[in-house]
C-alpha cells in the first residue's frame, strides 16, 4: 500500500509544545504555496496512492476555497488514485460548518481535531487558541456534516496539569463519543517555546495518568492498537498503520518526508527555501537515506512493536537482535507470544527505552548483517 502525506505548515500561533515545521503570519503565502504543491507532485515518481493524510501545522486555517482547491489539485495530480481512507487535521477555533461541508464534499473520511485538554486554563498555558467548548461545538458541527469517523487528540504530563483534570478531559471528550482517540504524553522537544522556557516532563505524575487514560478509554470501546492510539473496531488509522508495516509513501510540503523503494527522503524545513525549490522545478529534498544492514532490520523492530497486538519478525531481526530481545524480555519489557513480538504492559509505557535496543549504537545485538 502506498500513503500520501500533505503538509500545511500554517498556522494562527504556534503551541508551546510543537516542534513541527508550522509558522504564523504566513497566511499570504498560502495560494503560492498550494500551487507548489501541485508542482512537487509532477515531479514525484507516479503513484496511485490509497490513503490520504492532510497534517501540519493547521491545515484548518485555509479558507473554504483554499480547501476545495486544495483537494482539486489533488485530483488532478493523482487521477487513478482510489483512496480508502482520507484525513484531515484542523483545529476548533478555525473550522466551521462551511469548511466541514467543504470536507464531506471532498471524500474526507476521518478528521483529527485537537483538544489536547478540556481544562481552559490549562488550554491557555499550552497556547491554544479555543476552549472546551468550542471543541464540543465542532465536534458535533462536524457530525452534522457527515464525516464517518473523527479523532481527538489528547496530552497529559503537561505542565500544572492534575490527574484530576486529565479524568475530567477523558470523560468531557468520551461523552461526544468520537471513533478513535490518540494520546500523547508531553515531550518537550529543543526547538520549542517550552523548552526555551525550561519546562520540564512531568515523570512522576505520567504512569499514573497513562494508566487512568488506557483503563477509561477501554470501559468506553476504544481499542489499544498502537502506544498512544484507541479507536473503535473498524476505525483504525489506516494510513498511520502503513508507517508502522515499513510501507511506502509520498510525502508533499514543507519538511514532508516520503519511503520509496527502501529510500527515504525529507524536505526542507524552511517554507521560503521549500517554495524557491519546487518553483524552478527542483525536489525541495534535504536529507536521504537507504537504511540496510542492522539499522533496517533495527526499523522492523521499533516500527512493529509501536503495535500493541506486535509482529512477526523476519528471521534476519531475529538472528541480529537476538541479545536485545533476551535484554528487553529479562527487564520485563517484552514478550513473544504465537511466534510474535510485543511489547508487555511496562514496556508501552517505557517503549522509548526499548526501542533504544535497536537503534544505532547498537548494544546487545549478536551480528552484523
Amino acid at each position: 500500500m502506498t500513503g500520501l502525506y500533505l503538509h500545511i505548515p500554517f498556522c494562527s500561533v504556534k503551541c508551546f509544545y510543537c516542534d513541527f515545521a508550522a509558522f504564523s503570519g504566513q497566511k499570504k503565502q498560502v495560494e503560492r504555496y498550494l500551487a507548489a504543491l501541485g508542482a512537487e507532485a509532477a515531479l514525484l515518481p507516479p503513484r496511485n496512492p490509497e490513503t490520504l493524510y492532510i497534517g501540519g501545522g493547521t491545515p484548518s486555517e485555509l479558507t473554504s476555497a483554499q480547501i476545495a482547491n486544495l483537494f482539486e489539485r489533488l485530483r488532478r495530480a493523482f487521477p487513478a488514485a482510489k483512496l480508502t481512507e482520507s484525513t484531515f487535521e484542523g483545529n476548533p477555533e478555525s473550522l466551521d460548518a462551511e469548511k466541514l461541508a467543504v470536507l464531506a464534499r471532498a471524500g474526507v473520511t476521518r478528521l483529527s481535531i485537537g483538544l489536547q485538554t478540556a481544562d481552559d486554563d490549562l488550554l491557555k498555558s499550552i497556547g491554544r487558541r479555543h476552549t472546551a467548548e468550542d471543541f464540543a461545538r465542532v465536534f458535533r458541527l462536524a457530525r452534522a456534516a457527515g464525516i464517518p469517523s473523527i479523532s481527538v487528540d489528547l496530552m497529559f504530563g503537561l505542565p500544572g496539569q492534575s490527574v484530576d483534570s486529565l479524568r475530567r478531559t477523558l470523560e468531557f471528550a468520551l461523552e461526544l463519543d468520537p471513533e478513535h482517540v490518540s494520546l500523547y504524553g508531553l515531550q518537550v522537544e529543543d526547538r520549542t517555546l517550552f523548552a526555551k522556557r525550561g519546562v520540564e516532563e512531568d515523570g512522576p505524575h505520567a504512569r499514573e495518568m497513562f494508566e487512568l487514560s488506557i483503563q477509561a478509554l477501554k470501559k468506553a470501546g476504544l481499542q489499544h492498537y498502537e502506544i498512544s492510539n484507541y479507536a473503535k473496531p473498524g476505525r483504525r488509522s489506516k494510513h498511520n498503520i502503513n508507517y508502522w508495516r515499513r510501507g511506502e509513501y509520498l510525502g508533499l510540503g514543507c519538511s514532508a518526508a516520503s519511503f520509496l523503494g527502501g529510500v527515504r527522503s525529507a524536505n526542507d524545513d524552511r517554507l521560503g527555501a521549500y517554495l524557491e525549490a519546487v518553483e524552478n522545478g527542483r525536489r525541495a529534498t534535504t536529507e536521504t537515506e537507504a537504511p540496510a544492514g542492522l539499522e533496517a532490520i533495527g526499523e522492523e523492530a521499533f516500527l512493529g512493536l509501536r503495535m500493541i497486538e506486535g509482529f512477526i519478525p523476519s528471521a534476519a531481526l531475529r538472528a541480529a537482535f537476538s541479545g536485545s530481545w533476551a535484554v528487553l524480555k529479562a527487564r520485563g519489557l517484552a514478550t513473544e507470544e504465537d511466534s510474535r513480538w510485543r511489547l508487555t504492559h511496562d514496556g508501552i509505557f517505557l517503549a522509548n527505552d526499548v526501542f533504544k535496543e535497536f537503534v544505532p549504537p547498537f548494544q546487545h545485538q549478536e551480528a552484523t548483517a
